[in-house]
């Protein structure tokens, strides 16, 4: 981390399909090894799959799912004292839609279908239907949060 200037933010260009911005970060977080192929054709399966399914915009779909697993606060570790306390705190808009992100691709990733575009598509739909494991996560961090609100007032 520079200590000079703050890191330059790049601009994404918008995926050739959907022209969404926030498509082409969920698909260069689906990326490994540098397969930008490989990941857009598992992220537009996936959408094929989940419009077949529920017989709607899975764009839409795509982006109540990534709302339903956004956190609004966090626990951040602060030392005081000798002591380490899990401090609540609010979560910025790109962090939060960064986490969501890698949350809803983890997920994906860990499920148990056979191709990475059902684990991706039936991962969507969990989470625009508000279950699955990365809406979980998301709960898990909220209660974290609200069991440490006593040390709230560490926040800096």
């Amino acid at each position: 981390m520079s200590r000079r200037h703050r890191a330059q933010k790049r601009d994404i260009i918008p995926d050739p399909k959907f022209s969404d911005v926030i498509v082409t970060k969920f698909m260069n977080a689906v990326m490994k090894d540098g397969k930008k192929s490989t990941a857009e054709g598992i992220v537009y399966g996936a959408f094929d799959r989940i419009e077949e399914k529920a017989k709607s915009d899975p764009l839409q779909l795509f982006h109540d799912a990534l709302k339903n697993v956004m956190p609004s606060v966090e626990v951040r570790s602060r030392r005081v004292g000798g002591a380490t306390y899990q401090v609540p705190v609010e979560v910025r808009p790109e962090r939060r839609q960064a986490l969501a992100i890698r949350w809803i691709i983890g997920a994906a990733r860990n499920r148990n279908e056979n191709t990475m575009v059902e684990r991706l598509s039936g991962e969507l739909l969990d989470a625009a239907n508000n279950r699955g494991t990365s809406v979980k996560k998301r709960e898990d961090t909220h209660k974290m949060a609200e069991a440490n609100r006593a040390f709230s007032h560490y926040r800096w």
